[in-house]
């Protein structure tokens, strides 16, 4: 065809309330039923086909441990060199299929997910990860679908950016290319949008894809899957493993490996990176390393701060999703003058939370993702109950006896270097710290030297100078830096994702910047009067 191809301008999918009587809600609990009563055995998708290994996974409901949802297959060395093979092929005509061509099917992707897939993503993404009906439509079927249609349309973008042309006589232009060989995207458990993100934003410039999505995020992302290839995307563009880590190391050491798009804790990037380093010399291009880890987002309470507006911001941003998100606030700095106020309005609002079944709306929060996780929180809960430093303010209570319920927490301590100030934890826990309201800059300095992560961070205040000074003092002690919001909830178009020291790469999901990673530069002269002798006039006599 020829034409200047102008795509569909991206607007955020709106999100549902599911509030009482509403269509959704009914049609919601609708697609929870069914879903329980499937029992699926999910399969790998390589080169289009449906592969069963026989060494299966189960899928365990967080919030009711005891049921087994579905089971899996597991991809192990065979799968993955078919899965080579697979991508190698697909890779000879999607990596030339024109842009406007593979955007169509990434187009229609984001149509089936906000319309006839909506309610079974959601449902999936509440019974495999433990999320509320509110938490599984933002970003199951919202963020997802807004990744694919902002994708499309900053793919346009880059593709416009094209060379001047001072040189007289010549024509200049950019080629974007795919990358040569395959993609390995490595996607979490805990946002049903990122697994899709990982493999579809390299797919859509072209590259083709090996996905490994976490155990505990393989019921969700198998729907994420047939999606895809309802949409029309091509046998081999995206193959999907699931599988055991220890197994996939084949793929990065093999020397098709043009890039790693990740998700996940700090140390399993490290180790990734580690094996790309060593392997260096058996690659036919440097991979891509793109990776979004782990975080111990701050929240930074100036004196003028609004208590409740603080308080608000905490329980959203330490609680919700059981605070399973990279970005949730789990350590705040309070001035001693306001602790007073805050403490009784996060015990006000704190009371009225409710944790259990998922699938009773009226529950906030749900189970930990696993019975690794609630083991994890509750020993690191025991350790401040238990240390002179700390104390506990409100929850601390665990239960594993039908699902992996944490309480939201909160722990006061006396030093700001308590551990709990400085590790991860992935879990409802928030730490806090009170200083002496004077201390305000000496506080952001200690703020930003006390955590190894840099990824969200908030300021509340209302006194624009101290506002001032935390944008200049955490300038990069966060990615992504809120004024009187809380830490979570960036939202593609507007606030693109990621963050730098060790929370991986910044390299901004849901944006241009990240695609660019996926493709690679060829600058094409063309002259249109060549000569026709080899001789310059500097050369000519006097």
């Amino acid at each position: 065809m020829n034409g200047v191809v102008v795509v569909p301008p991206p607007k955020n999918e709106p999100v549902l309330s599911y509030a009482p009587g509403s269509l959704e809600r009914e049609a919601l609990r609708r697609s929870l039923k069914e879903l329980r009563s499937l029992h699926l055995e999910i399969p790998l998708v390589i080169g289009g086909k449906e592969i069963r290994t026989g060494r299966l996974g189960e899928i365990r409901i967080p919030h009711e441990h005891g049921t087994v949802l579905a089971t899996y297959h597991k991809a192990g060395p065979e799968e993955l060199r078919q899965a080579v093979e697979a991508s190698r092929a697909a890779w000879e005509t999607w990596s030339r299929t024109p842009w406007h061509h593979r955007a169509s099917v990434f187009l229609r992707a984001a149509e089936l997910i906000s319309g006839p897939y909506r309610m079974t993503l959601n449902a999936a993404t509440m019974l495999g990860q433990s999320k509320t009906a509110h938490q599984a439509e933002i970003e199951a079927a919202c963020e997802l679908s807004d990744f694919l249609r902002f994708g499309v349309h900053n793919m346009r973008q880059i593709y416009s950016v094209q060379p001047g042309h001072q040189g007289e006589g010549a024509w200049n232009r950019l080629d974007y290319r795919p990358l040569e060989g395959f993609v390995f995207a490595i996607s979490p458990f805990n946002f049903t949008a990122i697994g899709g993100n990982l493999s579809a934003s390299p797919a859509l410039m072209g590259n083709t894809i090996l996905w490994k999505p976490a155990s505990t995020g393989v019921f969700s992302s198998h729907f994420v899957m047939r999606v895809f290839l309802e949409a029309g995307l091509p046998d081999g563009v995206i193959n999907f493993l699931p599988g055991d880590s220890k197994d996939m190391e084949l793929l990065l050491t093999h020397p098709d490996l043009a890039g790693v798009h990740f998700t996940g804790s700090t140390g399993a990037f490290r180790r990734i990176w580690k094996t790309v380093a060593a392997n260096i010399e058996t690659y036919k291009n440097y991979p891509r390393l793109v990776g979004e880890t782990g975080g111990k987002d701050f929240a930074m309470v100036h004196a003028s701060a609004d208590p409740q507006v603080v308080a608000t911001a905490l329980v959203r941003g330490a609680f919700e999703y059981q605070g399973q998100k990279c970005s949730a606030t789990s350590r705040a700095y309070i001035p001693k003058s306001l602790w007073g106020s805050v403490e009784e309005e996060l015990h006000s609002q704190l009371s009225r939370v409710k944790v259990g079944d998922i699938e009773d709306f009226g529950n906030f929060m749900g189970a930990v993702i696993d019975k690794t996780s609630y083991e994890t929180l509750r020993s690191s809960i025991a350790y401040a109950k238990n240390h002179q430093d700390a104390t506990i303010v409100h929850g601390g209570t665990c239960d594993d006896s039908r699902g992996f319920f944490v309480e939201p927490t909160v722990i006061l301590t006396t030093d700001p270097k308590f551990r709990l100030m400085e590790e991860e934890l992935f879990g409802p826990v928030l730490t806090v710290y009170l200083y002496d309201d004077e201390k305000y800059e000496e506080t952001l300095r200690l703020c930003d030297a006390t955590s190894p992560y840099g990824l969200t961070g908030s300021i509340f205040a209302t006194d624009r100078q101290a506002i001032l000074a935390a944008e200049d003092l955490l300038r990069h002690a966060a990615g992504n830096f809120y004024i009187n919001d809380k830490t979570t909830g960036a939202m593609v178009g507007d606030q693109p994702f990621g963050g730098a020291r060790a929370s991986g790469t910044n390299d901004k999901v849901g944006a241009s910047y990240n695609l660019l990673r996926w493709t690679s530069l060829r600058t094409i002269k063309e002259l249109l009067l060549p000569p026709r002798d080899f001789t310059y006039p500097f050369l000519q006599s006097e």
